[in-house]
């Protein structure tokens, strides 16, 4: 057989003239067209070849072809007689937005070239490939405003004509109002969730085409939806005051217009699955008392603030009569963590001990997290060496300091409260501190800065259902749109309300 080589005509070209990237795009170029003329010659002579000979051969013309552009394999490189330095570690391969975000649906875009190029080599017009080189990026849609003009047909009787039928309205959250349903969850959404004042909706409205929506509109939207969803804010208080252990705080409130201008306040109560707030115009105990006097608490973990102490005595009195078990006091041991903190600018030395064991402390209850309650008890039952450490340098200090410093207050309310603080040492399910109950009253303490407050006690009625919602939804890494969409779709179908935790069963289930 006759062969071609390349390899020998290539003296011809100057290679020098060349960059090292051009001569590569040469030589992929010639790898190409060398296989497809030694295909092409043993057709034109009648004779077959097969796909390992085509390899050999082109193996064969393609090193003769680098010798002539590169050298020998031996003068290729120079070997260096320095030490090779050491491999630094591969970095870590960025995943493509689609990895990162499956949930997100992917849009394919072609892009194609135009007019088509000419081959750099030959001059000759290029033809698609059905190959491509591909690349993610993730981007956004900004949020897009629809007319929906509804046409309910009529109907009519074809004989006598003495019958006109319209179809029904679908139901809906508000029936007659302008705002669709979806736009009542957004506004909601964007108020109790994303902490934006109703006067940015309306400006943000206003830059997609919206122009002129009255703010008290939408807040009326508000009101409108939180009545419409109170059946699952009713639910979520049953839940929680079921519940053995739970914490309790409160936030100031501000009322902004009226005769109810005062401190109003904001009063939780949570469980791990549950979130549940009150707004009420008192700090007093008697708020407390109130809710806790029908449930089955046995534990409250609390600050010291002394309305919870007072609410405790009433409810334990009314226990006591009915012979039911009292409600034990759990206090938050960051509480009592944060006064040793405060007193350590004057008296570092002494402070720093303690500091010192509630780091080893809370060290051993990051260990015991989603742990079984055998083994939560275990875990914790190593912290008792250092609470009573600190009670006893505790006792040894107090008459060290004089009693209108920070250290002195520390340390006095550590032993005042220490059975509270200790608490969760023979107890797994009680929290070692008060902080969980603390989180769910960050977006109200944001919102009230940016909204600085509700203007009726109907506002803070709609702040308090709506905030226990969507509250509730992150605790269960619940979507609280798409939480919101199903709950309406349903609600309006005449199913029954259901709350976050059981709509992550529900959607877990399928």
């Amino acid at each position: 057989m006759e062969q071609i080589n390349l390899g020998e005509t290539s003296h011809s070209t100057k290679f020098d003239q060349f960059t090292k990237d051009e001569i590569i795009q040469k030589y992929t170029v010639i790898e190409q067209e060398l296989a497809r003329v030694i295909k092409e010659n043993y057709e034109l002579r009648n004779e077959k070849i097969t796909d390992n000979q085509l390899n050999l051969i082109l193996q064969e013309q393609l090193g003769e072809l680098q010798n002539t552009l590169f050298g020998p394999s031996s003068e290729k490189y120079k070997k260096s007689d320095k030490p090779k330095a050491p491999k630094e570690p591969a970095k870590p391969r960025i995943k493509k937005p689609s990895e990162r975000y499956p949930n997100i649906p992917v849009v394919e875009k072609i892009i194609s070239m135009f007019p088509l190029p000419n081959c750099i080599c030959c001059g000759i017009g290029m033809s698609d490939s059905g190959m491509t080189e591909d690349s993610e990026q993730l981007t956004v849609i900004p949020k897009k405003y629809e007319i929906i003009l509804q046409k309910r047909k009529k109907y009519r009787c074809g004989k006598c004509h003495g019958d006109i039928q319209t179809a029904p309205l679908p139901a809906r959250i508000t029936p007659g109002s302008t705002y669709s349903d979806e736009m009542i969850i957004d506004v909601a959404l964007s108020k109790y969730c994303d902490l934006i004042p109703i006067e940015r909706y309306a400006a943000m409205a206003a830059r997609s085409g919206v122009m002129d929506i009255p703010p008290h509109s939408l807040i009326e939207l508000t009101h409108q939806f939180a009545e419409f969803v109170k059946s699952v804010y009713l639910k979520l208080k049953d839940k929680a005051m079921i519940s053995r252990v739970l914490h309790a705080d409160e936030t100031p409130h501000r009322m902004l217009e009226g005769s109810n201008k005062k401190s109003w306040y904001l009063w939780g109560f949570s469980t791990r699955e549950v979130c549940y707030l009150e707004c009420h115009d008192t700090r007093s105990g008697d708020v407390a008392s109130d809710i806790l006097l029908n449930s089955k608490c046995e534990v409250l973990v609390t600050d010291v603030y002394s309305g919870y102490g007072k609410a405790l005595k009433t409810v334990n009195l009314t226990r006591s009569d009915k012979k039911q078990l009292p409600i034990e006091s759990g206090f938050c041991n960051a509480h009592a963590r944060r006064y040793f903190f405060k007193s350590r600018i004057k008296y570092t030395v002494d402070s720093e001990f303690y500091l010192n064991q509630y780091h080893e402390i809370y060290k051993l209850n990051s260990e015991s997290k989603e742990k079984p309650p055998d083994i939560v008890i275990e875990i914790r039952s190593q912290m008792k060496k250092y609470f009573e450490a600190m009670k006893a340098q505790a006792y040894e200090d107090l008459p060290r300091f004089p009693n209108d410093n920070q250290l002195s207050k520390a340390i006095k309310y550590f032993l005042k409260n220490y059975d509270g603080l200790t608490l969760c040492l023979t107890d797994a399910e009680v929290s070692i501190d008060n902080n969980p109950q603390e989180r769910l009253f960050r977006s109200h303490v944001v919102g009230r800065k940016t909204w600085y407050g509700t203007h009726s006690e109907r506002g803070a009625i709609t702040a308090a259902i709506l905030f226990s919602i969507v509250e509730s939804c992150k605790m269960n890494n619940v979507n609280p749109r798409e939480y919101f969409e199903n709950l309406v779709k349903d609600l309006l179908q005449g199913e029954n309300s259901y709350t976050p935790c059981e709509f992550k069963d529900l959607s877990g289930n399928h």
